[in-house]
């Protein structure tokens, strides 16, 4: 008879689901306030905040740079089209590729919702001590970067 205790799954203590779950509760909160206040769901929010630090990039690049499958990106950015948060323009070196930027109003939203997320990031982050924080920050990186040589 197989042991089926040395098979389970303690859902509560596996990392990547505890990576999700922070994941998503910090996410979840951060989105109500730009979700009430400008009407921009996270995928929104992420482009913008890509857009923000990389103007001009492509779907495919924001795509890579948010983890957000692309079907997704461009749903969220034919949104922020309609609502003029963002340009799209043809690239002057691949007239096939298309960047997008954000608008003038576009860049007003973002400027009113960085400090708001870089407050919300400290509030959390307050129960840390600067040394722990700086150590978070650099396990998060080498897990990305470790996680980016894993094949199963």
């Amino acid at each position: 008879m197989k042991d089926t205790h040395a098979t389970l799954l303690t859902l509560e203590r596996y990392m990547p689901y505890r990576l999700s779950i922070v994941s998503n509760k910090v996410s979840s909160i951060v989105a109500q306030t730009y979700k009430d206040k400008f009407a921009l769901s996270i995928t929104e929010w992420r482009i913008m905040a890509v857009l923000g630090e990389y103007p001009g990039a492509s779907a495919d690049e924001i795509s890579i740079k948010t983890q957000i499958e692309k079907s997704l990106i461009s749903r969220a950015i034919s949104n922020l089209l309609k609502r003029k948060l963002v340009e799209r323009s043809t690239a002057k070196d691949d007239k096939r590729r298309s960047q997008v930027s954000l608008s003038t109003t576009g860049y007003e939203v973002y400027a009113e919702i960085v400090p708001l997320s870089l407050e919300y990031e400290q509030a959390l982050l307050n129960c840390l001590s600067s040394n722990e924080q700086a150590q978070l920050s650099e396990m998060i990186d080498r897990l990305y970067e470790h996680a980016q040589t894993l094949k199963l």
